[in-house]
Order: C-alpha cells, then sequence, then structure tokens
C-alpha cells in the first residue's frame, strides 16, 4: 500500500504550482517499474542537472543502447517544442522566408510529397512533427535522419535569431547536449556541426566546429 501511495504521489496534480512541479524523491533506474522507465529517468537527470551532459547522456549498464538513443531523441524533440514556441514570436514567413543557416545553404522540406522550400518557422513544426512520427514507428534506423533535420532548427535559430537562441540555451544546455549526443553516437559527422558549441576534451580537441555545413 505505502508503495503504491509513493507511485501515486509521483505526478503533478492538478492545480500543482510551477515551483512545486516534479518535487518528488528521485528514483534509481533499476527501481523505476514503468513502460516508460528510460523516458523518467531521462528527464529526472535533466531536472537534477541540465548541466551534466555526460551525466544525462551516459547510459545504465542494462539499458539497450538502442533504445536509450530513441528515447533520447524523443525527449530532444519535446524540448525544442520550447524553441519552436519562441521562434513563433520573430521567425515570420515574410522575413524567414526559407530554412536556412549560414547564408550558402537553403534547406529543403522532406514534409511533402517532393521536398520543396518552406519559410523556417513551417519547416521547424513540420520537422517537429514528423519527427514524433517516425519515432512513434520506433524506427531506430530513422535516427541519423531525425537528428540532420532536427539540427538544422538549432543552426537557424543560432545564426538568424541570435538572441532567442542564447536565451534558451542558457536555460537548457539543449543544442549543448545534442552536439554531444550525436557526436557520441556518430549520428551526424562533425563536419555539418555548424552551431559552435565548444566542449573542451581530455586532450584538448573540441567537440563541435563552425565549419560550412552541407545542404
Amino acid at each position: 500500500m505505502a508503495d503504491m501511495e509513493c507511485r501515486t504521489e509521483r505526478r503533478n496534480r492538478p492545480g500543482t504550482k510551477t515551483i512545486d512541479y516534479y518535487r518528488w524523491p528521485e528514483e534509481i533506474f533499476e527501481e523505476m517499474d514503468s513502460t516508460l522507465a528510460v523516458q523518467q529517468y531521462i528527464q529526472q537527470l535533466i531536472r537534477k542537472d541540465f548541466t551534466a551532459i555526460d551525466e544525462i547522456l551516459k547510459a545504465p549498464d542494462s539499458q539497450d543502447e538502442g533504445v536509450w538513443k530513441y528515447e533520447h531523441l524523443r525527449q530532444f524533440c519535446m524540448e525544442l517544442n520550447g524553441i519552436a514556441v519562441k521562434l513563433q514570436n520573430e521567425c515570420h514567413p515574410e522575413s524567414c522566408t526559407q530554412m536556412t543557416a549560414t547564408d550558402q545553404w537553403i534547406f529543403l522540406c522532406a514534409a511533402h510529397k517532393t521536398p520543396k522550400e518552406c519559410p523556417a518557422i513551417d519547416y521547424t513544426r513540420h520537422t517537429l512533427d514528423g519527427a514524433a512520427c517516425l519515432l512513434n514507428k520506433s524506427s531506430v534506423a530513422k535516427l541519423g535522419s531525425v537528428c540532420r533535420r532536427v539540427y538544422r532548427i538549432f543552426s537557424h535559430a543560432y545564426f538568424h535569431h541570435r538572441n532567442l537562441f542564447d536565451e534558451f540555451e542558457n536555460e537548457t544546455f539543449l543544442c549543448r547536449r545534442f552536439t554531444e549526443f550525436v557526436t557520441k553516437y556518430n549520428l551526424m559527422s562533425k563536419e555539418i556541426l555548424i552551431v559552435p558549441i565548444f566542449e573542451e576534451t581530455d586532450s584538448g580537441s573540441y567537440i563541435g566546429h563552425s565549419a560550412e555545413s552541407e545542404a
């Protein structure tokens, strides 16, 4: 009975104040008894310290790597909805008529029957909607493709809405975490990681590059 009461408390009840969200004791992964255990564990680590990227990305010893990568990408897409909402206030179809990062590249939107140009805000919405559909089908083989498309949201925000990007990044470290994630699991080549999120390694080299990307 006590165990059931403890589980019942692990949710935000109607009327809960924002400051009291998720104010429940942490659980170790092995004791999480839920079909959403991996997602809950990742979210717990983020709430504990969103700047502790290495700890957030470190899979428990017993965890299947494919599921771990899949759940992290789902989490990235959920959090990216936050920057999508912020972009709506200044990334207008009239001003950002194409999905671009640097001036050299225009990204085509794959949400259409034939990929075509979209205003940046539409590309952002279409990409996150498409990622949700693909990830709900548990298509691990599509992770690299989803990562490349999702990353363009970061790059557009960085190069065209820098103040908004910096504000969001300081609150979440999301682009830093994403960059580390795709590098750790070789889901994107370093040459197309154009947002200069630099993290010094023990060897003195850096993760993240400011070189130009592929289209």
